[in-house]
């Protein structure tokens, strides 16, 4: 068990941004982009929508997520121990 706790950590820690289909007000069917973690980004949130978009293209209709936080607030260069609640919504062009 001992030797599988290493790979457990690094599972846990790595993320992965996950899409769900959706369905806006005006009636056109968008895609949820949930990137939430530590692990992730925006930016994982953006190459989740061009992948799931099939390099079409996609337009962002809205936003929602943990701001960034300000140098001063991090430990040693890194923001240590706040979890980012992040997801965007996109609708395919």
């Amino acid at each position: 068990m001992t030797k599988f706790l290493p790979l457990f950590a690094i599972l846990a820690l790595s993320g992965c941004a996950t899409s769900e289909k959706t369905y806006l007000d005006n009636g056109q069917t968008g895609l949820t982009i949930d990137c939430s973690g530590e692990a992730n980004s925006w930016a994982a949130c953006y190459e989740k929508a061009d992948a799931s978009c099939a390099g079409t293209g996609y337009r962002i209709v809205g936003t929602d997520g943990t701001p960034s936080s300000k140098e001063s607030d991090k430990t040693l260069g890194v923001d240590v121990g706040n979890y980012k609640n992040r997801s965007v919504v996109v609708v395919c062009k």
